[in-house]
């Protein structure tokens, strides 16, 4: 057996003497190996556990008895420490190849107790006298307290360069002769030189004589006589950085080696602090010529003392007081504020927030002036003193304008109050005279003896009081829309029915104008959530511009179709067009093509801009197109919704058509033709009929009469119509109130059914929606 055990590792053979006997060998053998430190395990040829010594027993949690004929990998389980993936162990390399084998680093031991240890370990064959393998010798060492003294030791290491690397400052070491033993990374960064080219030089050599400077010399020679120079300031220009201002700070000192005479030489770069002082200076410099040259009061306060510490020249020329006199004034002193306790209040406020600001505070000079300043303090400091700076501005001018915009405000919207006010009386007066005309219209028709040109008065009169009808409406639109004042009723509709009724509309207009209309409707119904009354009107504003502006006999289209998730309506002519210099502002209020002698119907120039906010308000938009001398184009774009489950319009419509019955109708109105005419009118219906002038002989009638139905004008002599109607809905409780009256505005609506009234017709009323009314009072109410 060739074997040899010593400090715990293999080394060369070492041959045993038969003759002291297997038994006597094993037993000196065992009893070494127990005192060994480092862990034995011996294997035979099959890689089986023959022997465990005691510190492999500790190691491994494992009795010898028990692990005997163990393979070994049972026995010994190792991973890769940092995969923990399981290892062989070098026992199978050595029995393999014969030779010592040495295990990989990184391996950790996991005893059967589940202990894990870092390991070391190698492995040896055991060869017979005749050099066969018949085992092999497995060591191993617990290298924890090695691995953990070499990371104490790297973190030191470590710890120590970190500390070095962290110092900004350059710095080098010189020996006694000046020559560089060493230097930090600073320093070969800072000015750009290798560890190479620096160690071991002399340091006026250094970067082709770089730092043979007088000043460097000076101090270094004060330094190896006094042993310490502190903050040596060196200007030079260097060749490899430029021009630099630089405080150097040299010590001797003693090298841990004994060498005597050593140097630390530092280098702090102050060129930017010395910059930036000159830049301060001159900062200071500009700052006072502002402070004095402002137009602006400038004061600076103690904040401690609230006493003035400085103030510019344009403060003496405010106040009127000299610079001696508001220094160590407070500013209560010097007219601000109304006395020192308001001064206090608006001070405490300052040293709370460090601002306080004031619009119009009123201020007293010297001698007694007043003016009116804007006053804004800021707090900061200055060389650890808390000081507030004052900016004061005289703002007496541009309060008197200010003053001044606001009465001018104030004027223009009491102007347009009025104006609104103005444009409903108009209103009002305009609808009066239309409303017994167009009821005498329509008496001549039920006459139905008229000759021809009866027939041609007639429907001209019914046409042109629609004419006026429409632009008392538009003078009325213009004033509800620019002020924000209209509201959409919406409800979900198809645009067919709306153009239907918009071409019913205009038909007289372009009948009278003799115009060929072609109307193209989809059979599909396209659905909108849309105001129907309020987008009829913009198709009727539309057609109606059309006629205006085409000759007589000329060519309109109206058309409607989906396009991109929108319901498009065109309206196109082949008029005259539009002039190119009019086009952008077509949709303006007031705005219209040039007019000529012969162009009668030139309106007001408020249509078009009625359509455009009218289809904004639906979430649309409108566009026009022409070229002069080949007609214009108009196309409104409106968002589509869709489709109900039963169309409002597809459903059965309930249209009121007159009873066949004779109700007692009361009609007050003092406009004797109005009354005179719709009596008539009411009478031919089959109705008995009164009438009253005025709110007084309203009430006496109705006490008398007992009216079914009320038609009241609003604008009465005496009681209006408001207090008429409240008193009848008291004393008359079934009685119908509907207001016929020049009032449209949609206050007017709500004041009406504030009053009571149960409709609201606004003059002039067609018959038929009076009718319609008629038919819905009830046999109870009669």
């Amino acid at each position: 057996m060739v074997c040899q055990v010593g400090k715990g590792k293999l080394s060369g053979p070492m041959k045993l003497k038969p003759q002291e006997g297997v038994e006597g060998l094993a037993s000196w053998f065992d009893v070494s190996l127990d005192h060994v430190a480092d862990g034995v395990i011996t294997v035979d040829e099959q890689g089986r556990v023959a022997f465990m010594n005691a510190a492999a027993r500790t190691m491994c949690a494992w009795d010898v008895d028990e692990a005997r004929g163990l393979p070994i990998e049972d026995v010994l389980r190792l991973v890769n420490e940092d995969t923990r993936a399981p290892v062989e162990s070098c026992v199978k390399e050595a029995l393999r190849d014969g030779t010592a084998a040495k295990s990989e680093p990184h391996r950790l031991l996991i005893a059967k107790d589940g202990v894990e240890r870092p390991i070391s370990s190698n492995a040896a064959p055991v060869h017979d006298k005749d050099a066969a393998i018949i085992g092999a010798v497995f060591v191993f060492r617990d290298v924890s307290e090695h691995r953990f003294t070499e990371q104490v030791a790297k973190r030191a290491l470590w710890y120590s360069e970190k500390i070095i690397a962290t110092l900004r400052e350059p710095f080098v070491v010189l020996d006694d002769k000046l020559h560089v033993q060493s230097a930090n990374e600073a320093f070969y960064s800072k000015f750009r030189v290798s560890k190479e080219e620096t160690e071991g030089r002399f340091i006026y050599d250094l970067g082709n004589g770089q730092w043979n400077i007088p000043g460097l010399r000076s101090l270094l020679q004060e330094v190896l006589e006094k042993s310490s120079v502190r903050d040596y300031e060196v200007e030079h220009d260097f060749p490899s950085i430029g021009s630099k201002i630089m405080l150097l700070n040299s010590t001797r000192f003693e090298s841990a080696a004994g060498e005597k005479g050593m140097v630390l030489l530092s280098f702090e770069d102050v060129t930017e602090d010395k910059r930036a002082d000159v830049k301060i200076q001159a900062s200071e410099i500009r700052y006072r010529r502002l402070f004095q040259t402002a137009k602006d009061g400038i004061v600076i306060l103690d904040m401690q003392t609230q006493k003035i510490m400085d103030s510019n020249p344009f403060m003496t020329e405010l106040l009127e007081y000299s610079h001696e006199e508001i220094v160590g004034k407070e500013l209560w002193q010097l007219g601000f504020f109304r006395d020192k306790s308001a001064a206090q209040v608006a001070y405490k406020e300052l040293e709370m927030s460090s601002y306080i600001r004031y619009d119009h505070l009123p201020l007293e000079t010297k001698n007694g002036d007043t003016a009116e300043v804007e006053f804004v303090g800021n707090v900061y400091h200055v060389d650890g003193k808390k000081v507030a700076q004052c900016n004061i501005r005289d703002i007496s001018e541009r309060s008197r304008l200010e003053r001044k915009t606001m009465d001018q405000a104030a004027a223009l919207a009491d102007l347009h109050r009025r104006k609104d006010e103005f444009l409903a009386m108009l209103s009002h007066e305009l609808r009066n005279p239309l409303a017994p005309i167009l009821n005498a219209v329509l008496l001549l028709r039920l006459q139905g003896r008229e000759n021809p040109t009866q027939q041609q008065a007639v429907a001209i009169i019914e046409r042109q009081v629609g004419q006026l009808r429409h632009i008392v409406d538009d003078l009325l639109e213009v004033s509800r829309i620019t002020s924000g004042r209209v509201q959409l009723r919406r409800e979900v509709v198809t645009i067919g029915g709306i153009l239907t009724h918009a071409v019913e509309t205009a038909r007289p207009l372009i009948k009278q104008h003799k115009h060929e209309l072609t109307v193209s409707i989809p059979v599909e119904p396209i659905h909108l959530n849309a105001d129907a009354a309020r987008l009829e009107q913009v198709v009727v504003n539309l057609l109606t511009n059309a006629v205006k502006y085409t000759e007589e006999g000329g060519h309109i289209w109206l058309s409607v179709a989906e396009e991109s998730n929108e319901c498009v309506v065109r309206v196109r002519d082949d008029g005259e067009g539009i002039a190119p210099e009019v086009l952008p502002r077509i949709f303006d209020l007031f705005t219209q093509g040039e007019r000529s002698l012969d162009r009668s119907q030139g309106g007001l120039g408020i249509g078009l801009a009625l359509a455009q906010q009218l289809v904004e308000m639906h979430g649309g938009r409108v566009e026009a197109h022409s070229e002069t001398g080949r007609g214009s184009e108009f196309i409104v774009r409106l968002p589509l919704v869709p489709a109900p489950l039963q169309s409002a319009d597809s459903q059965d419509l309930q249209i009121a058509v007159p009873l066949l019955k004779s109700l007692r109708v009361l009609v007050v109105e003092d406009n004797v033709d109005t009354a005179r005419s719709l009596t008539l009118l009411l009478e031919a219906s089959g109705h008995r009929v009164r009438n009253a002038y005025d709110g007084t002989s309203a009430l006496e009638e109705a006490l008398d009469f007992r009216p079914n139905v009320v038609l009241l004008d609003i604008g009465l002599p005496g009681l209006d119509g408001y207090k008429v109607a409240k008193w009848m809905r008291h004393t008359l409780r079934d009685v119908m109130l509907v207001a016929v009256t020049g009032y449209g505005r949609d206050a007017d609506r709500e004041r009406s059914r504030e009053a009571g009234f149960d409709h609201h017709l606004v003059k002039p009323a067609d018959f038929s929606d009076v009718l319609s009314i008629l038919a819905t009072v009830s046999d109870k109410a009669m």
